[in-house]
This record gives C-alpha cells, structure tokens and sequence, in this order.
C-alpha cells in the first residue's frame, strides 16, 4: 500500500473542504449509539466499496458523468438517507438492509466526486492499484475517525443527557437534511444555470 495516498484519503475525508462526504457519514450513522459500531462498521465498509467502485472506474476513463450532475446528485444521496432516518418509526434501527442498499449504491455516486481530485494526484501515472488501495484505505480510516466520533456523541447525548434516542435521531437527521438540501438547491443552478 502507499503511503502517501494513504495520508492523502484519511486527511481529504476529514478536511472540511470533504463536508459532502462526512455529511453523508453523519446521516448514515445517526440512528446508531456506540454499542452499535459493528453495524456501522459494515454500513462505512459498503459505502468504501461503492465508493471505489466508481473511483476505480472514473479514473481509468471507462464512466465518465459530468461534475455538475455528480455535484447535484451527492447532497440528493444524503437527503434521501435523512429522510429514511426521520421516516424509521423504531426507537432502535431493526433492519440494515435498506441502509446497506444506501451505503453501497449512493457510494457508487460519492466517488465519482472524488474522481478528479484522484485523477489530479496520479497524473500521467499509468500503476494506478496501489494509489488506488492506499487512497481508498485512507479513506475508510477517516470515514471510521468520523463514525466513531458521531456514535460517541450521540451515545453521550443519549445515555448521559437522557435525551430520548429518537429525539436526537431526528435532530440529527434533520440538521443534516438541512444542509443538504441547501447543497441540493446549489447543484441545482449549477446544473441548469
């Protein structure tokens, strides 16, 4: 693995310019608590594999979609992944399977986002599986920085404050819709002004 593009994915996730990214972390992991971060663990892994899906894909030069339509379509992913959040009647998530589904199709979206920063950072480069592995690795390990980070804080508001579980679920899910949607309303003139 290299490195170097280890470094470069770990600290391009958690550097704000990447917000997009953990917004959609945070609207994934939000009806999760820290006893539950092997389904989280599982949730992140899916949303890397769609994710270098696409990477991997966008950088060889076999898809190509235009940036503006790929900058619409992020903020959408995290949209519909609140939305779902706000929608769940349970105190407690049951099933992961529609989350897995969001993880591992909307990942496929999210790296086509990163597809030109990548492809900037390789160059004329034509050996591009271990950039790739260590970027992606990189990636995972910032996703997880971020992940633990929100599990941790949603179970000190939870258990210590003793805000009721579904309460902050839809702070939480709420906030990041907000965001979002904003997010969405800009790549919507970007797309069609």
């Amino acid at each position: 693995m290299d490195e170097l593009y280890f470094q470069l994915g770990w600290q391009h996730i958690i550097n704000w310019d990447a917000y997009d990214h953990t917004l959609f972390v945070i609207a994934l992991s939000a009806i999760y608590l820290l006893r539950d971060w092997r389904k989280v663990l599982v949730l992140v892994t899916a949303f890397t594999v769609g994710h270098s899906i696409t990477l991997a894909l966008s950088v060889l030069h076999i898809i190509r979609i235009p940036g503006p339509l790929v900058e619409f379509l992020i903020p959408v992913t995290i949209c519909v992944t609140a939305v779902s959040n706000i929608l769940k009647r349970e105190e407690e998530p049951q099933h992961l399977q529609l989350n897995y589904f969001y993880a591992l199709f909307f990942g496929l979206i999210h790296g086509l986002g990163f597809s030109n920063y990548l492809k900037s950072l390789l160059g004329s480069q034509t050996n591009i599986v271990q950039p790739l592995l260590g970027f992606n690795l990189g990636l995972e390990f910032g996703q997880i920085i971020i992940v633990m980070s929100i599990l941790l804080v949603s179970t000190t508001i939870v258990k210590i404050s003793q805000v009721k579980r579904r309460d902050w679920n839809m702070f939480l899910s709420s906030a990041t819709f907000g965001i979002a949607f904003l997010m969405v309303i800009q790549g919507v003139r970007s797309l069609f002004f």
